[in-house]
């Protein structure tokens, strides 16, 4: 009913009376009353005049479902989103979500995260109404050894989204990065249930610096705001961001990993670059020359010889 409501006041731009809000909605105009109240208590400025009726003043920086429903350009990618104010870890709970067998493109949301995390356990700051920090289950049928795709396919389609919404140079850093001008603006961490050699499902999480203060950040880390100088509509990246992630999505289904790899090889901050990768298993240092069909990035090493890396931190080398 809320998302009605608001809908409706937005498209009139001026006063609706009662009555017609009433009618319209099929209810009385003490239960709009209600409704209307709790739209304030979220933080929609509704003002109220006697005789003009409902007017809506202005809309929090707030990412409630209703508000990401509306106006969202997506199939399915989205459609069901379950938002929090406060998480632990919106990981782990759409996990929990895909093991009930949650659709795809399920969303989990939160405002902030107790305990959120990157790659390698490491932990990924949530400044509460500051960025972004969602995780979407996937469920695409593929090999195990093809699911490194995904992350690239992630990454190219938050870039496409911030490019077009707000005209910046962002690139990525493999295998997960999402930086500018040198600087980490988010992440990706991806997460697997396979069986033997087949992805049952994944969650992709995703974590980007939009309106956070320079205070707020840490040393070579930075934010949409502080790049474009003011700060931007969370709600409007996301779901721009949801729309591209489908696009690429769809793109890797019907065309194939080799489609999605050019977009991101057109992306990448790191091809071309002389790089340390670290694993757990060693240490290599070469040219980063290319990508392969399965996300795996090619080192050249001095010796000549080319090397495949699946995982690891890439330190990009002065």
């Amino acid at each position: 009913m809320e998302d009605r409501i608001i809908y409706l006041l937005k498209k009139e731009q001026g006063y609706l009376s009662g009555e017609e809000l009433s009618k319209t909605l099929g209810v009385s105009r003490q239960a709009l009353w209600k409704h209307i109240q709790s739209l304030k208590e979220l933080g929609f400025d509704i003002t109220a005049v006697p005789h003009l009726g409902y007017r809506l003043i202005s809309i929090p920086d707030r990412l409630y479902d209703f508000q990401v429903y509306q106006g969202l350009k997506t199939k399915d990618f989205g459609k069901r989103i379950l938002y929090f104010n406060s998480l632990s870890s919106t990981m782990d709970m759409a996990t929990q979500l895909a093991l009930k067998e949650a659709t795809e493109g399920t969303v989990v949301l939160a405002e902030t995260q107790a305990k959120g995390r990157g790659r390698l356990g490491r932990i990924w700051y949530s400044p509460k109404y500051k960025g972004l920090y969602f995780s979407m289950i996937l469920r695409p049928k593929i090999a195990l050894d093809k699911a490194s795709i995904i992350t690239l396919l992630a990454a190219v389609g938050i870039c496409e989204a911030i490019k077009e919404f707000c005209a910046l140079d962002v690139q990525i850093k493999w295998p997960n990065d999402i930086m500018i001008h040198n600087k980490k603006l988010g992440g990706i961490l991806t997460e697997i249930k396979a069986e033997v050699d087949e992805v049952n499902f994944m969650v992709i999480g995703v974590g980007l610096n939009i309106n956070n203060d320079k205070r707020s950040l840490i040393s070579q880390a930075t934010s949409l705001k502080q790049e474009k100088g003011g700060e931007l509509s969370r709600l409007g990246i996301l779901q721009n961001i949801l729309y591209k992630l489908e696009v690429n999505y769809s793109l890797f289904k019907n065309k194939g990993p080799l489609a999605v790899i050019d977009k991101w090889r057109q992306l990448s901050l790191t091809l071309g670059k002389r790089v340390k990768v670290y694993s757990h298993r060693e240490h290599i240092e070469g040219e980063a020359v290319d990508v392969d069909s399965d996300g795996g990035l090619l080192i050249r090493l001095d010796s000549g010889l080319t090397q495949k890396v699946i995982a690891g931190d890439v330190m990009h080398c002065r």
